[in-house]
């Protein structure tokens, strides 16, 4: 039998193994589809009649998600905009049918344990993410809790929902296949994973995408794009039999969106990546989803083995250079990072001090701010390293094209110098790219010889 390899900490699948599973899937696919578009057509016919998912209306408490400009930048692609909204409840009506996971298909089976009667056996190990937790229960059970107040159960395959379950606890049955991604910072991790093939639907389409495996995927017909988080195909998603939909926050702008898959009797997991407070955080998350695959080990692995990287760090010898962090934004004005944005801190983890530290980000409040030139060129005119954000605006090459955007950048230091950076589009799609992302700004803050050559997502203007 073909063992299985494993690189950089990561195991991954003999490719016998994956052929066999990527033609099994094949015909469940095709089965699935045609059971989809009959249900489609019964309920177009107004024979079906629909019904809230699993049978069990969830009772949400209310939301305040803030607006946050990483959402925006790891949803670039999509032109996605923050804006404040209060998560709502269920609706009980939808004008689509829902298929076979609706309420006949999560009836408890009567020899099942009673929810009171299992017994919490262990918890996952976190180092820096704080908005979710795993809490793992007899015979595989999982509990998942996001933002404090979400809550998904994830049943082994085959195994009943335990009687008496919380009603505001939403059930994720394994496998967990032919999931829809709308929140593009996940597909970054479940390549870590090596289970982009869990996905079967994508929040954008192939050109959108700077991971290189997510964009053959698409183009190879293995994900289909299912329409962006805000107008998905329903159609679509039901007759490819989605067992699972990831959004990113920004569904809650949206909450029809979120209630109309819910009530076709499709789970909703909304992440919270973009509201943990340290940078490694965010890339934490890759155990969540190893928690939902039953990959917990090599989500460890790799998370570690990318941790590691970090120990090459050593303090500046010839003090701190001071930088900042910054994009030009249409109407002439610039947007910083907050001192507490995950940017922000990574620069200072790589030895940099952030020239905006006084811009402190409050609860609730945007981890960027817009100021205008003026302030800018007063704070950054004499920082030693600019780094230009590119994921919003697009890519500079020369410093002429930065200049062109305000004749003040040609009395600027870092101008003078040569000493200007500019980031890749890839930056915030790939999620497990932080710590190179920190040792990129390292290596520019400490070495003036770096070439481009030697970084990973940052390059110098000419």
């Amino acid at each position: 039998m073909e063992s299985g390899k494993v690189s950089g900490g990561l195991w991954r699948r003999p490719e016998a193994a994956k052929r066999e599973n990527s033609m099994c899937r094949g015909k469940r696919r095709c089965v699935r589809r045609a059971a989809g578009i009959v249900l489609l057509g019964l309920a177009c016919a107004g024979i079906i009649s629909s019904c809230g998912v699993s049978g069990r209306p969830a009772e949400h408490a209310n939301q305040n998600v803030s607006n946050r400009e990483e959402n925006t930048d790891l949803s670039a692609a999509d032109g996605e905009e923050g804006a404040d909204h209060v998560a709502p409840g269920r609706d009980e009506s939808t004008d689509l049918a829902s298929d076979d996971r609706t309420e006949s298909s999560f009836l408890v089976d009567q020899n099942a344990v009673e929810w009171e009667d299992m017994h919490k056996n262990g918890e996952m190990t976190l180092s820096y993410a704080t908005q979710f937790t795993v809490d793992y229960y007899d015979n595989n059970y999982k509990l998942i809790t996001i933002a404090q107040n979400n809550r998904y159960l994830v049943v082994p395959e085959g195994a009943p929902v335990p009687a008496g379950l919380p009603e505001d606890v939403a059930v994720l049955r394994q496998p967990l296949t032919d999931i829809y991604l709308a929140a593009t910072s996940a597909m970054d991790l479940f390549r870590a994973l090596d289970c982009i093939d869990a996905i079967r639907l994508s929040g954008i389409d192939a050109s959108a995408w700077y991971i290189e495996e997510a964009r053959a995927a698409m183009e190879q017909g293995e994900i289909l794009f299912a329409g962006k988080y805000s107008t998905p195909d329903y159609e679509l998603i039901l007759s490819e039999q989605c067992t699972l939909a990831i959004e990113s926050t920004m569904i809650y702008h949206t909450p029809e969106v979120k209630e109309q898959l819910e009530n076709t009797g499709i789970p909703v997991l909304v992440e919270y990546s973009s509201y943990e407070t340290h940078p490694l955080g965010r890339m934490e998350w890759m155990k969540l989803y190893g928690a939902l695959l039953n990959r917990e080990r090599e989500a460890e692995d790799y998370f570690n083995a990318q941790q590691s990287l970090l120990q090459q760090l050593k303090p500046p010898e010839s003090g701190k250079k001071t930088v900042a962090f910054f994009y030009v934004t249409s109407n002439g004005s610039v947007n910083v990072r907050k001192s507490k944005d995950y940017v922000a801190q990574m620069l200072e983890m790589a030895g940099g001090d952030y020239v905006f530290s006084e811009l402190a980000a409050e609860e609730n409040v945007l981890s960027t701010e817009t100021i205008q030139m003026e302030a800018f060129y007063a704070a950054a005119k004499d920082a030693d390293i600019l780094i230009y954000n590119s994921a919003i605006d697009k890519e500079l090459l020369m410093l002429d094209e930065l200049v062109a955007k305000s004749s003040l950048f040609a009395d600027f230091k870092a101008v003078k110098n040569k000493n200007v950076w500019c980031t890749g589009k890839n930056m915030f799609q790939q999620s497990t790219g932080l710590c190179d992302l920190i040792l990129d700004f390292y290596n520019v803050l400490t070495d003036e010889d770096v070439g481009d050559e030697d970084l990973t997502y940052l390059y110098r203007l000419r």
